[in-house]
């Protein structure tokens, strides 16, 4: 069965639009809340995104992707606090609160983080793959833990969010918002690239049957590398965001069970399609809000609304609003 072109255009168009309008409806309704809420799962939207980048393309279930989440917070907090402190930090550098130098910086940081584990996780698959990623995940988790200069198990906190250009435009919520917002656009436009380009057809190629693409002459392993060495990246310029959205950074963000929330998200919106992990993220964030005030055990009833909605969702909310979950 054809997908519809309306449909899947509209599944695909309806969101971003939707989602320009969240502040001017939040102040409408008069609750301005809604905008931190749909803020945050913009950011965690960004980090699902970099996860179905490897896992819906190239079949590399990460469980360590909280880690580079977590580096790319710690570091626009340490370069704050030093900054903050006028005391050295590397070299003599003095740190800084400007987001064109702090984002960057935490995106090279994960993502040099994420080569180190790439290098030696991609030399396994399945199952040892996961175990490998979480395990370096939960060693970054540990250390951090015990980083007793900047908080340790009890967290930094930052005292001012990030300037842009000097200016504080980040300290208000609805200019910060859009500045996430279009973050998450060129992330969505960036991974879309690279998945129509032939660096993508090989990555897919490699996930249907490496065995042949190894066969037909590509070397597969520096391609996994590259795409788990963007996908860190990205995840931590998430995680740059999210210390801004807060104020605050934990080592909780780098623990293995905020991994298995990007990856309920991913699969929650829908895999192998990077506008899915949107909709899973907005799906989650908006469920915890509403069932969180409803009981204490609210756990209890995500869980089987998670099940439904893989058991009855072919492709996900993403597929099932866009007609790619129709069976055939």
């Amino acid at each position: 069965m054809r997908v519809p072109i309306r449909r899947a255009w509209l599944g695909a168009a309806l969101l971003p639009v939707l989602l320009v309008l969240v502040p001017p409806f939040a102040s409408a309704i008069r609750y301005p809340y809604l905008v931190t809420v749909i803020n945050q799962a913009l950011i965690y939207a960004i980090a699902a995104m970099a996860l179905d980048f490897i896992m819906g393309y190239g079949r590399l279930v990460s469980f360590g992707h909280a880690a580079f989440f977590g580096l790319g917070a710690y570091t626009v907090g340490i370069l704050s606090t030093q900054f903050q402190q006028g005391a050295p930090f590397i070299l003599g550098w003095m740190g800084t609160n400007e987001a064109f130098v702090a984002w960057p910086l935490a995106m090279a940081v994960s993502a040099a983080f994420a080569l180190v584990v790439g290098v030696i996780s991609l030399r396994t698959t399945g199952l040892f793959f996961i175990m490998i990623t979480l395990a370096f995940g939960q060693m970054a988790y540990f250390f951090f833990i015990s980083l007793s200069a900047y908080g340790g198990d009890n967290g930094l906190t930052l005292s001012l969010p990030n300037t842009i250009a000097g200016s504080q435009v980040l300290s208000s919520g609805v200019p910060f918002y859009y500045v996430c917002f279009v973050l998450l656009l060129a992330t969505w436009w960036l991974l879309r690239r690279f998945v129509n380009s032939r660096f993508g057809r090989v990555l897919q190629g490699s996930r249907q049957n490496e065995r042949r693409m190894r066969a037909l002459g590509f070397r597969t392993f520096p391609y996994k590398l590259v795409a788990f060495t963007i996908s860190g990246a990205i995840a931590g310029l998430a995680g740059a965001l999210i210390a801004n959205q807060s104020g605050f950074v934990s080592p909780a963000i780098m623990h293995w069970q905020q991994s298995a929330e990007f990856l309920v998200m991913v699969l929650l919106g829908g895999l192998s399609s990077l506008v899915g992990p949107i909709y899973g993220a907005i799906a989650l964030v908006l469920l915890d809000q509403v069932l969180v005030a409803v009981t204490p055990h609210w756990e209890i009833i995500l869980g089987p609304i998670l099940v439904l909605v893989v058991l009855f969702f072919r492709g996900g909310i993403y597929g099932a609003l866009s007609g790619k979950g129709d069976r055939a």
